[in-house]
């Protein structure tokens, strides 16, 4: 299903996606240059944004979930990317250990790790799912509505490396090449997973966690390469890129930090008027202020006035004063909104694409009956549909029309493999092996 996107063919973004599919060839040789320089992450997805005037990623995800909503048929591409970061991790990998979040009763989240666990082992690699539940004894097995059972055991360490099952039975233990976390370690990265052996690779690594992983850092990159982008192609790079500032010392419960918060949101929305008076867009400006660190939608609201995070309400405060792990928020991310003009049988919804290593494998549309143009999609109530590809989207169709699905998707892809740069390079700059000031 292809999704309607309520804007004429004409504007910003069609001179944007004409731009990409006319560079093709440029934008490949790019890419190729720069994956030389930057090591891809093992696995990322990203939010993209389609306003019609403005196609921008909001969000990117180094822990991704819902690889059960991936459309199935693009499986053979995700197992084929996921040999390449295989052999870039471990030429002789043949046994990896997958630690998911600490869910037992998600059953969407469980149905995630069976699926990613499955595109592993079609890699040929021996694939056992390993908990950091503090009270596993021994193993769990969790029934699946498909029939499945995932098995969860606990890790243990032995020595420098994390080990399954005991060295004294038959088999012996199992000896992981490498640890694939799907745990994006929001309360921090436990002892167990510290000072592994080198030679048995962690991914990613625990600094990609959200204990000291900040969004600002990931959007600063960002704004390099897309200013980089768009003098390749030709192109403003706002059309690409969302404004962003930044505010700490915020304390949402005590009411500090607002004045700061609040000239930012002034400034912010500043910026974004002149841009749309630039391109005669005819909308409110609005931006996102979320939680510096963290996931699953929380600590996130829409702002359209500076008297909008003046005049919160106690409710309003509390749900942006925690995260995930009920972790304190003290800094906060000002992002530029961008509207989502995509439309899947009347509710508003956006495209995330999954990628492994730098390799686009498919993706879904976040589909919401309950949410605004101007909202996050990502909250209770929402739900998923495949991406549509004909084609995956690794290439683009010059004779076709612009907004023609090849070219939207190829046109996503593009975007996506942005930020996933993005995040390689954001990862090299808070590398605490080069960066001491890093904390894990």
């Amino acid at each position: 299903m292809v999704p309607n996107l309520t804007t004429a063919l004409t504007g910003p973004l069609l001179d944007l996606e004409k731009h990409v599919i006319n560079a093709q060839a440029t934008i490949e040789h790019w890419f190729r240059v720069q994956w030389l320089e930057h090591a891809a992450p093992f696995y990322s997805s990203v939010d993209l944004r389609n306003s019609g005037f403005k196609l921008a990623p909001v969000d990117t995800n180094l822990y991704p979930g819902g690889f059960n909503n991936l459309n199935p048929v693009f499986l053979p591409l995700a197992v084929q990317a996921a040999q390449v970061a295989v052999e870039k991790m471990c030429t002789t990998a043949q046994r990896l250990l997958l630690i998911p979040e600490n869910h037992t009763r998600n059953v969407f989240y469980l149905r995630n790790v069976a699926a990613l666990a499955e595109i592993l082992r079609k890699t040929g690699l021996q694939v056992r799912i390993g908990s950091l539940l503090p009270d596993l004894a021994e193993p769990l097995l969790l029934d699946l509505p498909d029939g499945q059972v995932l098995k969860l055991e606990p890790v243990r360490r032995e020595g420098d490396r994390l080990k399954l099952g005991d060295s004294g039975g038959e088999s012996g233990a199992f000896d992981p090449c490498a640890v694939l976390l799907n745990n994006d370690l929001s309360a921090g990265a436990p002892a167990i997973l510290k000072g592994l052996d080198a030679s048995q690779t962690l991914m990613p690594p625990l600094h990609a966690g959200w204990s000291t992983r900040r969004k600002s850092n990931h959007f600063r990159a960002y704004e390099e390469l897309a200013q980089a982008f768009g003098r390749l192609i030709g192109i403003d790079p706002w059309l690409i890129n969302p404004y962003f500032s930044y505010c700490g010392g915020v304390n949402f419960q005590a009411r500090q930090g607002e004045d700061c918060l609040a000239s930012h949101v002034d400034e912010l929305l500043g910026q974004i008027r002149a841009k749309y008076a630039e391109y005669g867009i005819d909308k409110t400006p609005f931006v996102i202020v979320k939680a510096d660190a963290g996931t699953y939608g929380m600590g996130i609201m829409t702002v359209k006035s500076p008297d909008d995070v003046r005049d919160l309400n106690r409710k309003a405060r509390n749900k942006m004063a925690v995260v995930k792990e009920g972790l304190e928020v003290t800094q906060v991310l000002i992002q530029e909104g961008v509207y989502t003009f995509e439309h899947i049988n009347e509710a508003v919804a956006e495209p995330v694409v999954y990628m492994i290593d730098h390799f686009v494998i498919g993706g879904f549309y976040r589909v919401h009956t309950g949410r605004g143009a101007d909202e996050n999609l990502n909250a209770p109530g929402m739900h998923f549909v495949p991406l549509a590809f004909d084609e995956v989207g690794s290439y683009a169709d010059s004779a076709a029309r612009p907004d023609a699905p090849v070219n939207r998707f190829y046109t996503y892809g593009v975007l996506a493999r942005l930020a996933a740069m993005a995040a390689a390079i954001e990862l090299e700059n808070t590398d605490p092996e080069f960066h001491p000031e890093v904390t894990l």
